[in-house]
């Protein structure tokens, strides 16, 4: 069966363009995987995107992912609820052209709707600026959460491109 879906592609070019939000309680906090751990990356794909139609990387290796998140131009963060994982995003960076790309974020089900997505973009954004990039970007769809473009241009993100897909 096929269906179409809208695509849009947003870009953020200053972090004074950065409309954040920070209201959280001091139970959560954001920190990078240092050490990389594929694993997380894995299971956040896994457990955030069955909701999305996330499949391209359902059929990744362990090698695969290994590979991927051990590259120097990827970086993964998470959301912890005091000790316990509450979503993830993971950083792209294109040194040749001087931009970030914010390629996964996504909460745990359980963390939905408490306002907890426009604090893991906020800190998304504030990390990508953190390599200097002329801009960051993303993709979002009409197959993720249904808050998600409306959080982008909420961030202060615009969008530069739109399609539509058909999958």
């Amino acid at each position: 069966m096929k269906k179409k879906v809208e695509r849009n592609y947003l870009e953020i070019n200053s972090i004074e363009d950065l409309n954040e939000s920070n209201n959280l309680s001091k139970n959560f906090c954001v920190k990078q995987v240092d050490p990389d751990d594929f694993q997380l990356n894995k299971f956040f794909y896994k457990k955030v995107g069955k909701s999305h139609h996330w499949i391209d990387r359902l059929i990744w290796t362990d090698k695969q992912w290994i590979n991927y998140t051990s590259g120097k131009d990827v970086k993964t963060f998470v959301l912890k609820n005091n000790d316990d994982l509450a979503g993830y995003f993971e950083l792209i960076i294109h040194k040749d052209k001087k931009e970030v790309e914010i390629a996964y974020l996504g909460l745990l089900e359980e963390y939905h709707n408490k306002k907890l997505g426009s604090f893991l973009l906020s800190t998304a954004i504030k990390n990508s600026f953190m390599e200097h990039p002329k801009r960051v970007w993303v993709h979002t769809c009409s197959l993720d959460h249904k808050n998600a473009l409306k959080n982008y241009l909420s961030r202060g993100m615009k969008i530069f491109k739109r399609e539509i897909v058909t999958i």
